[in-house]
């Protein structure tokens, strides 16, 4: 048997809070701990997809880094996005939210897959598809937020190639080479190609 995951419940009310808890405490899949720095997935319950709920998923995230479930009352298309961009791996209505439900969420999401309202996932397909056509192909830039060149040049940064070894394979001067890495750090805010590398590899772009 796979040991319980640890998870922790944050509820923007003490009932909801105690609800869930509740619940989860007669599971054997799960450990409720009582801080979130403990716990491998945080499920936050809450009303609305409101500032105040999104500021509380950021802060969970960068301070203990569990992965996130979010239990709210209202969910609609700009729910998810939202949620998404918090950091959210797992969204579920509170109507949705039985003991057997939130299992399933807290167990997918801490094996990294996520979980999302299904009459939700076509419309939000719709919106990425939209986000592609209309924003980031006219800039040539793909879902990643990498051009294909971008990605070309971190891979081979990646495999432990220089600067000369990359313009001769891809057929680009030298000056082209460190222009894109210059880009790629400057656009996303990184040190170097060292980090820059390290964040194309975690957040799965090369």
């Amino acid at each position: 048997m796979n040991s319980p995951i640890s998870t922790f419940v944050h509820g923007r009310d003490p009932i909801s809070q105690a609800g869930v808890i509740s619940q989860l405490r007669m599971r054997p899949e799960v450990r409720v701990v009582d801080e979130a720095a403990q716990a491998t997935v945080a499920i936050v319950v809450a009303d609305a997809v409101d500032e105040d709920t999104i500021r509380l998923l950021r802060t969970m995230r960068r301070d203990g880094s569990p992965r996130l479930v979010l239990v709210a009352t209202s969910v609609d298309d700009a729910a998810v996005v939202t949620a998404a961009e918090a950091g959210v791996g797992g969204l579920l209505r509170r109507s949705d939210a039985s003991p057997d439900m939130l299992v399933r969420t807290i167990t997918r999401v801490a094996s990294g897959e996520g979980e999302i309202p299904p009459d939700l996932l076509g419309r939000l397909l719709e919106q990425v598809g939209r986000l592609q056509r209309q924003v980031l192909a006219p800039r040539g830039l793909t879902f990643s937020g990498l051009t294909p060149r971008e990605t070309a040049v971190l891979k081979m940064v990646a495999d432990g190639h220089d600067t000369s070894d990359i313009a001769v394979q891809l057929c680009y001067s030298e000056r082209t080479v460190k222009n894109v890495l210059h880009d790629v750090t400057t656009r996303l805010q990184l040190r170097n190609r060292s980090h820059a590398v390290a964040y194309a590899v975690r957040e799965g772009l090369i």
